[in-house]
């Protein structure tokens, strides 16, 4: 079953049919509020709102691990995460969905974002952190859909809440990163300890403080922008649902924590094992 993490604008749409409200416990808390089983046209996938089900959580705040374990606990199988983004070149404009390959990792330390510690050891692969399977059969119907799609990409991922000095912002195209975001970090290296496959669905809002030719912009723009872009993001996630061999992902599970321990199972404390246990099944 697929596992969707995103913003609570989808559930606008008549399709988006609420199954069973979750109220999830987890070794790290609760879930974001706004998690849930859904139906559309006919398919069940799980929801959680990113942010919570009215938006009340910065970016800092989200208890990313919180989320991933639930959506594993639950059953999900892989996750497609939908989130706004900066753009930090020319041709990715708003309105476009980008689909990062890589991530580098700016923000300040403050999010819990791994499952190991106090007794489990190990270390997994980030090299290539999304699913590129899943991000490749999404290329293949690109022209199905109205609006550009660019891929092989990479964010920035901020701590946030404020947005970059016009220094910061320059500073990262000249790391060759195309957009920037504060949301994907720690979910994409989670989703992977976890053995998710994980692809990131990124819908540009406006042109990050580079581009000085341009307005500031507002937050009525990045708004309206936002709502055509919750349309767009609904029409891809229709599309996924149907095609199995998209949403299921990689089947394989390198770099998870199945292979990444770094010691003997006798070794692994007892109050660890549910939690290893429920991350590599």
């Amino acid at each position: 079953m697929i596992g969707v993490i995103g913003g609570s604008g989808f559930e606008k749409f008549e399709d988006f049919k609420t199954i069973e409200m979750h109220t999830v416990e987890t070794p790290f808390g609760k879930a974001s509020s706004g998690f849930k089983r859904v139906c559309v046209d006919g398919i069940e996938f799980l929801f959680i709102s990113r942010h919570g089900e009215h938006h009340e959580l910065l970016p800092s705040e989200i208890d990313y691990r919180a989320n991933i374990y639930a959506l594993k606990l639950a059953g999900a199988t892989s996750i497609v995460s939908f989130s706004a983004v900066g753009s930090l070149q020319k041709d990715l404009a708003p309105g476009d969905l980008v689909i990062p390959y890589q991530y580098i990792d700016r923000t300040k330390g403050l999010r819990k974002s791994t499952f190991l510690g106090e007794g489990l050891i190990g270390h997994v692969s980030l090299a290539h952190p999304i699913c590129e399977i899943m991000a490749e059969g999404l290329r293949q119907i690109q022209k199905e859909f109205n609006f550009n799609i660019h891929f092989e990409k990479t964010y920035i991922c901020i701590e946030g809440p404020y947005f970059s000095t016009l220094a910061e912002s320059n500073s990262y195209r000249q790391m060759n990163c195309d957009i920037i975001g504060m949301s994907n970090f720690p979910e994409y290296a989670l989703a992977r300890e976890a053995g998710l496959p994980y692809l990131p669905c990124c819908f540009v809002t406006d042109y990050d403080c580079w581009d000085t030719s341009r307005p500031h912009v507002t937050v009525e723009e990045v708004i309206r922008v936002m709502r055509e872009n919750n349309q767009k993001g609904f029409s891809i996630l229709k599309k996924i649902l149907t095609m199995p061999e998209l949403a299921n992902g990689s089947t394989a599970r390198e770099g998870g924590l199945r292979t990444g321990l770094f010691m003997d199972s006798e070794q692994i404390p007892p109050n660890k094992r549910l939690l290893l246990d429920t991350l590599t099944k």
